[in-house]
């Protein structure tokens, strides 16, 4: 076990969501990971956020004076560069 959260989330997945659906073809897969994925990570309680949902933790003021990522320096490229599809 690499990383405790990784590992939980995959787990997650797999079981609520790989392991029940039956995919269609590539764009079926994109849409059906990219909504439980937004509920995963905005509608839902979880458990290391006192059973909040992401969004009303964020909301809380305790939580929001902790910076948990600093914004890029000046001058930083933050362009992501074009990927391939297919």
């Amino acid at each position: 076990m690499q990383n405790g959260f990784v590992e939980s989330f995959n787990g997650r997945m797999r079981d609520e969501l790989l392991n029940e659906t039956m995919f269609r073809n590539l764009p079926h897969v994109r849409v059906v990971i990219s909504t439980w994925t937004t509920d995963y990570n905005t509608e839902r309680p979880h458990s290391a956020l006192s059973y909040q949902t992401p969004a009303d933790y964020a909301r809380n003021e305790s939580s929001a004076q902790r910076a948990i990522a600093q914004p890029s320096p000046d001058g930083v490229n933050t362009n992501r560069a074009p990927v391939a599809t297919g």
